[in-house]
């Protein structure tokens, strides 16, 4: 019999979802980076055996939306929820269960498996540790939990072992040399505005949309245009930074990460423009390819 199913991975912002499906597929596709609303969409992750096919997703965390951009993170998050066969909630040792409660009583009222994970348990005690178990049981009861440490790549592998034995017998959803839904160029721009996460503050990592206009892919090479689109003038300058600097240090970055990823040599080409205040507008946000209904 094969086995194939839809594991979708939900919970509030900075939980270290991303780096928990980046283990459990075994390929670096959700950008993990130390702030925030890092996932803005919903990202499949596919691993495939001979006998198994699981289609992991990862999606942004759960926030109330102040803005037309989070409105759609929104939508991606509770659309995991729907077509799940098993689902894994994400929290860690500081975040209270209460947090949330519109988002957890729409998991209450799931039919599919709960894997509650509690992750960065390296970070408390057992005293607390069994405290907030108890906690989440009574938060929800029809869930399975399972402290784990993501970053130590603790319990990720009794993680797995649940997911498997849960997983409906069925045929593959996807072809099974395919590992991601995503086209190349998407990793293009998560890895570049991964970079702008990194080297710049405050504000404008989350004024930032990256568009490739071009891919150009032969047997040895990638040549990519990506144009870095921000919401005012100001924050043009800062990205391009004095002398150009800051705009060469993440191109040089993304380049080097861009390499490893695609495994060939990269020649990248990086612009700045302006698109005034595109997170509220819906005509943008549909051509960046958020979902709004």
């Amino acid at each position: 019999m094969h086995k194939a199913g839809f594991v979708n991975i939900v919970g509030n912002p900075n939980v270290g979802k991303s780096t928990l499906m980046n283990l459990l597929v075994g390929e670096r596709i959700s950008i993990t980076t130390f702030k925030a609303q890092t996932t803005r969409h919903r990202i499949m992750g596919i691993l495939n055996t001979d006998d198994m096919q699981i289609v992991f997703s990862d999606t942004p965390g759960v926030l109330k939306p102040n803005y037309k951009l989070q409105e759609s993170m929104l939508n991606f998050s509770e659309s995991a929820l729907v077509d799940a066969d098993v689902l894994l909630y994400v929290t860690d040792t500081i975040e209270k269960p209460d947090k949330n409660a519109e988002f957890m009583e729409k998991v209450r009222a799931l039919k599919v498996p709960v894997l509650l994970l509690i992750n960065k348990i390296d970070l408390t005690n057992q005293e607390n540790l069994v405290k907030l178990v108890d906690e989440w049981h009574e938060m929800l009861p029809q869930a399975e939990i399972i402290p784990i440490s993501a970053m130590a790549k603790f319990n990720v592998d009794v993680v797995m072992k649940r997911i498997k034995e849960l997983l409906p017998d069925s045929p593959p959803y996807f072809g099974k040399d395919q590992w991601t839904d995503k086209p190349a160029r998407f990793f293009v721009t998560e890895i570049i505005r991964e970079k702008i996460l990194l080297y710049y503050d405050k504000e404008i990592p989350y004024s930032v949309e990256v568009v490739v206009e071009q891919f150009k892919e032969d047997a040895k090479s990638i040549h990519i245009n990506a144009v870095i689109y921000v919401e005012r003038e100001s924050q043009k300058g800062i990205i391009i930074g004095r002398q150009g600097k800051a705009l060469k240090k993440v191109a040089t970055e993304a380049r080097k990460t861009l390499e490893h990823f695609f495994q060939k040599s990269i020649y990248l080409e990086t612009f700045v423009k302006v698109d005034k205040d595109w997170r509220s507008s819906d005509k943008e946000l549909k051509n960046f390819g958020y979902q709004l209904d």
